[in-house]
């Protein structure tokens, strides 16, 4: 497609932000407005406040979402996650992953102009403070460009400071979301001193944000993010992108007063590329590495057509298939419907295991190098090791019994008590009579009590005579 509007394929060779010598080229991109701009700070600001409410909110206790790697403990929607869910993760992972590229092969990086954290607070949150502070894009150049003076002093210096001021609200939010609100407020109540790890991480997350947002910015979606590199094989001709509809449009003019039009709808003015937050020409061909689909384009666009009188959606949300032919595009294909039916089967094993997933799970062992012992009643007793994991937040007293043979448990030491997201080790003995066993390694089955309310059980191994 692009092949048809520009007679040089040189923007294919390398990214938009470097120059041919290889060096960064500086992005000042014209500040967006226009409807659909208006619609993303909507959407934006409803999810940051879903972001920065998210670490408050609990749910039977406990958080709604935290990723405490550090612990192994993973909280989602209220579920506690221990790593013996593991497998549940993992089916919880390859869901997410075949929902993204369903997502993406129907509606391209519309995830990334709207919805991705990088996007939101690069162009809702710093751009627009920078644009506050410098003014729009013609006079970032000119301070850029002139020698450090008072004024240059002050609005470098006052946007520095407020850029590291949110990222260091950012780090704490990360923060929160890793270890916990609770944690969270001992590292902030409790002095840096007390908890130098959590500080540390505080100062060091801060430094990351602040660099990825004040200078780094737009490499993040071009070079590190694995999303945009592996689009273009998500994406073929019936995916929805923000393309430009080069049928209409080519070949481009100049606009003059007085003379008659021959040339296309497109009259060269590049609103399209100066309000670009990567530094594209979006004519250049819809599917180009660095497009995260933000719609910016369109806006300016959409505005220029109002004001020469010609219809909008010259840049527009369109399949490449669809302006190749000039008609509309289609939503089911093969491709579409084959995603979504392993989707399904994915959303559907995962909802099943969630709702049959066990409030603990214990691990029964046979004690290493104990044989069986003889009772003075002709029973046989065997010494097991136990440990079970609370995947709640409430402390459970356990009791333990015999599922599928005649028998009694006793627990040595003290009661069973199983702590709030914790872990519970004992010992016990599993006594049984000796006409109720099959042989020497007989199958027995245990279940996990609380109070009246099997919470969970596990099969082992019981040792006896030989018959």
């Amino acid at each position: 497609m692009a092949t048809k509007i520009k007679p040089t394929d040189e923007f294919r060779d390398h990214i938009s932000t470097v120059d041919e010598q290889g060096k960064r080229v500086w992005v000042y991109p014209r500040k967006p407005k226009g409807k659909l701009y208006n619609y993303r700070k909507y959407v934006s600001y409803l999810l940051l406040a879903l972001l920065f409410a998210g670490p408050f909110i609990k749910v039977n206790g406990l958080p709604l979402l935290m990723f405490n790697i550090i612990e192994r403990k993973f909280v989602i929607f209220g579920v506690l996650f221990w790593p013996q869910d593991f497998f549940i993760l993992v089916i919880a992972f390859l869901t997410l992953v075949v929902f993204i590229i369903l997502f993406t092969v129907v509606y391209g990086r519309i995830f990334c102009g709207w919805v991705c954290p990088q996007t939101i607070f690069l162009e809702m949150v710093f751009r627009r403070i920078e644009y506050a502070i410098e003014g729009d894009y013609t006079k970032q150049k000119a301070l850029d460009k002139m020698p450090w003076n008072a004024e240059k002093i002050l609005k470098k210096g006052s946007k520095t400071a407020i850029f590291l001021l949110i990222s260091f609200v950012i780090s704490n939010l990360f923060l929160a979301y890793v270890i916990g609100i609770d944690e969270l407020q001992k590292v902030v109540t409790e002095g840096p001193f007390n908890h130098m790890i959590g500080f540390g991480s505080l100062l060091a997350f801060t430094g990351v944000f602040y660099w990825v947002f004040a200078s780094f910015r737009e490499q993040v979606c071009t070079i590190v993010c694995p999303y945009g590199r592996l689009q273009g094989v998500m994406q073929d001709k019936k995916t929805v992108v923000v393309a430009y509809d080069y049928g209409r449009g080519e070949p481009r003019g100049k606009l003059r007063k007085g003379q008659e039009r021959t040339e296309g709808d497109c009259i060269d003015c590049n609103q399209c590329v100066q309000v670009c937050p990567t530094g594209i020409d979006i004519r250049n061909g819809a599917q180009q590495l660095e497009c995260i689909n933000c719609t910016a384009c369109i806006d300016a666009c959409n505005d220029i057509m109002r004001m020469i009188d010609k219809p909008e959606g010259l840049i527009r949300y369109e399949s490449e298939e669809a302006i190749e032919k000039g008609t509309k595009w289609t939503f089911f294909t093969n491709r579409v419907m084959g995603y979504t039916a392993v989707l399904a089967i994915l959303l559907t094993a995962l909802t099943t295991l969630l709702l049959t997933r066990d409030e603990a799970e214990a691990t029964i062992l046979r004690t290493p190098g104990q044989l069986y012992q003889k009772t003075e009643q002709g029973h046989i007793k065997n010494l097991y090791n136990i440990s079970v994991i609370n995947k709640t937040n409430h402390d459970m007293p356990l009791t333990l019994k015999l599922l599928d043979k005649e028998g009694t448990i006793k627990v040595v030491g003290n009661e069973l008590v199983l702590p709030a997201q914790g872990i519970v080790e004992a010992v016990f003995f599993a006594e049984i009579a000796k006409q109720d066993l099959t042989g020497m390694n007989s199958e027995i089955e245990i279940g996990v009590y609380n109070g009246n309310e099997l919470i969970t059980k596990t099969d082992t191994k019981f040792l006896g005579p030989a018959n």
